[in-house]
């Protein structure tokens, strides 16, 4: 790769000719600052603030976007540009809110960070506020304009990332504010509420839902029962808020806290993974089994656990929602069971439960008020969220000594660790129904599936079945084909494909969040590509260490389809663990009223 002497601030360095200056500056230890910009996700310059000198121009430059070159001389603090930055600041606090001792993003605010390093000490100037309307008008995102520094990161992610575009510059000038066309709510777009917005937000002015309260409330009332669950994906990012390296896993510090905070049962989410492997997988083999004897049935199957991605279809492609398998997703599974199998089990009654699942999505707060799933969940708690309270009990995290999820609910499968990486579905799936299919394990080695793991946006892989069960010869000579799409720009892709005819697939899995649950909306911030893989071989790492490792050898599971539900895909399971799905076409024009 081709590398440029460039000088900065009087020193030589080599870099990268694709870098740009304050990448160049970074890799040399020297912090230019900025507000906008964010690696890999927005690189606009529409701040102004990482403006340095650059010999032989006229103007600053923008340092986030401007390459290096060969000779180039840089300086990055000389009067000129220390006059600028603090300018463009003074005049983002000019009409800010000074509200930081009450704001939930104190202390952890990427503009009071500026401050720091800019050095400002002074107010100068008091502009008019901005627009101070908030929109909550649905379960799972706020929108504070007030708070809003128009940085137009959130329009990046939603527009380029995801490829949603609910939200966009309105008007111009003075004028500009960041919302829906029409200055629709977000309720009444097609928002599909996976709060990747909220996780590039500098500020406050994109946060989700607080539901805090209605489980402190809900605690301290002595006719509740309050249940906990937690998705995988929590215990390898949760440590992040208090001061752990990304990727650490903190599983036993986590059900301790939740115990301490007066939680009656702490369940494990994954348990419900591995049901959800069990009913998926009866379900892609019974359409399998169809269209192989001509019968009418519906492929490719596309996974149905991520409610982002669920909200997506029914938006944008509400022709193919058949193609979507009908369970549930893991928690909404296990707050079904919580409040029928396990309200039995202790003799309570259902309605005195309140289920709480702690999940790295801000979805899921929008997915248990779906009238299509009443009554599941009472209340989601993003990871961050959880932090708070955590800290609000005063519980000191890091001295906890591990505890362990409650029995009944809570055994699992490192098969369901992976459902928080992009491909771990898919990768459970295939364990489980080749081994079904052939009797066998599936030939890989730590029985991992390759070519569907790591980051990328779109994978694929296929299987041949060279020899099966008697009861499954039809699938014998059977290649069977599947992808894997995470970033709903991504899903739109193989979605196409469905649409034009041209799938070569048998089974999709899709998430709505870019590197799937481990960087889900209620994540802790900021979720690069470096934490994203320090949090996804964390999970892994979760997988392997377990000596069950197949969703179908899961004991607890085996025994709940004996005594409670029958059999797999049987009429009690579709009473409680599968679901249907709505059109709602891109501004629920398709919804019925």
């Amino acid at each position: 790769m081709k590398n440029v002497n460039i000088n900065i601030n009087g020193m030589t360095f080599e870099a990268d000719a694709n870098d740009t200056i304050l990448e160049a500056a970074k890799k040399n230890g020297i912090i230019i600052p900025s507000l906008c910009y964010l690696k890999d996700v927005h690189e606009g310059g529409y701040c102004r603030v990482c403006v340095v000198e650059v010999d032989g121009e006229k103007n600053l430059r923008t340092s986030c976007n401007t390459k290096v070159k060969e000779g180039m001389v840089v300086k990055t603090n000389t009067p000129k540009v220390k006059q600028a930055r603090k300018l463009v600041y003074e005049l983002l606090l000019s009409n800010h809110p000074k509200d930081c001792l009450s704001c939930a993003r104190n202390q952890h605010c990427e503009l009071q960070e500026l401050g720091e390093i800019i050095q400002i000490d002074e107010d100068r100037f008091t502009g008019v506020l901005s627009n101070t309307s908030i929109d909550d008008s649905n379960p799972s995102i706020v929108r504070d304009a007030s708070k809003c520094v128009l940085c137009r990161r959130c329009i990046t992610m939603c527009n380029e990332v995801q490829g949603v575009g609910a939200i966009n510059i309105q008007n111009r000038g003075f004028d500009s504010y960041i919302g829906s066309a029409e200055t629709l709510d977000l309720k009444d777009t097609n928002c599909v509420l996976c709060g990747q917005c909220t996780t590039v937000c500098p500020v406050n002015a994109l946060k989700e839902k607080d539901s805090i309260e209605d489980v402190i409330a809900a605690l301290n009332d002595p006719n509740k029962r309050v249940v906990a669950q937690t998705a995988p994906a929590i215990r390898a990012a949760l440590g992040e808020e208090f001061g752990f390296e990304p990727g650490t896993l903190v599983t036993g510090k986590m059900v301790a806290a939740l115990k301490l905070m007066g939680f009656d049962d702490v369940f494990d989410t994954n348990f419900a993974a591995d049901l959800t492997i069990i009913e998926e997988g009866t379900e892609f083999l019974g359409r399998v089994k169809k269209a192989l004897t001509k019968e009418k049935a519906v492929l490719p199957m596309i996974t149905s656990c991520s409610p982002g991605w669920i909200k997506y279809i029914e938006h944008t492609f509400p022709d193919l929602l058949g193609h979507l398998s009908t369970c549930k997703s893991p928690h909404m599974m296990l707050g079904a069971l919580v409040k029928s199998y396990y309200a039995e089990q202790i003799n309570e009654k259902p309605e005195n439960i309140y289920v709480v699942s702690i999940m790295p999505c801000t979805a899921k707060k929008f997915e248990c008020t779906r009238e299509e799933m009443p009554n599941d969940v009472d209340a989601v708690l993003t990871t961050r969220e959880l932090a708070r309270m955590i800290k609000d009990f005063g519980i000191d995290f890091k001295n906890l000594k591990d505890s362990s999820f409650d029995p009944i609910l809570g055994l699992s499968s490192g098969a369901a660790d992976i459902f928080a990486n992009t491909g771990g579905v898919m990768e459970a799936a295939i364990r489980t129904v080749y081994e079904v299919i052939t009797g066998r394990e599936v030939p890989f080695k730590d029985l991992h599936i390759k070519p569907i793991m790591g980051l990328e946006g779109i994978k694929e892989g296929s299987l041949l079945i060279e020899k099966a069960l008697k009861e499954w010869k039809i699938l014998e000579g059977v290649e069977v084909k599947v992808a894997v799409a995470s970033g709903l720009k991504n899903a739109k892709v193989l979605l196409d494909q469905i649409q034009n005819g041209t799938s070569p697939y048998h089974f999709i899995e899709i998430m709505a969040c870019p590197g799937g649950c481990i960087s889900g909306g209620g994540q802790p911030r900021m979720t690069t590509k470096e934490v994203k893989q320090k949090r996804l071989e964390a999970i892994y790492k979760e997988d392997e260490g377990k000596v069950l490792r197949k969703s179908h050898d899961n004991e607890e599971v085996k025994k709940l389809y004996s005594d409670f539900l029958g059999e797999p895909n049987g009429h009690k399971s579709h009473e409680l663990l599968h679901t249907h799905y709505v059109p709602r076409g891109r501004f629920n024009e398709l919804l019925e009223r």
